[in-house]
């Protein structure tokens, strides 16, 4: 869990396997693009820095957070890559529509994940306000993006085993 005193970002770079010969997909929402753009910033640069090639990455936009599932699961079965990163940002607003869509991507990556043979990592920010989406973007508390790329890197080489 990030806290003030433990940014999500902060990590031993000796702890990564190498990502080189590894194929990825992330799948970025297009709503609040400030923010996921900064994600998917965050998680390709991560990638490279682990070995992965650029040829090796292929980024996918979506309208929405809810749009990561089908994307995700078409992307695996089509470019067979070791594994898939979903990235969004959902903030919470004045009607039940915030818990709709975060239960339902996060049950859509779930049941990715019990049914397929690649991994599948839930980058969904689901914060309270435009602040907190921020500082999980890099700002005060790192950037998830950079956490959902170490963590693909981490459950593909899983397959390797």
């Amino acid at each position: 869990m990030a806290t003030a005193n433990h940014p999500l970002s902060n990590y031993d770079p000796a702890t990564v396997p190498d990502a080189s010969g590894m194929r990825f997909v992330i799948v970025v929402s297009e709503w609040n693009g400030h923010i996921t753009s900064k994600l998917r910033d965050g998680a390709y640069d991560t990638l490279l820095k682990h070995g992965a090639k650029a040829e090796n990455v292929t980024v996918i936009h979506v309208p929405g957070s809810f749009e990561l599932i089908f994307a995700a699961k078409h992307a695996a079965t089509k470019l067979r890559p070791d594994a898939v990163i979903g990235l969004g940002c959902v903030i919470k607003g004045e009607t039940p529509h915030f818990e709709y869509v975060c239960q339902g991507v996060t049950q859509g990556f779930a049941a990715l994940n019990a049914e397929g043979d690649v991994p599948y990592i839930f980058g969904l920010l689901t914060d309270n306000n435009e602040q907190q989406s921020l500082d999980r973007a890099g700002g005060k508390l790192g950037n998830k993006g950079v956490e959902a790329a170490i963590t693909a890197i981490k459950m593909a080489k899983i397959n390797d085993a």
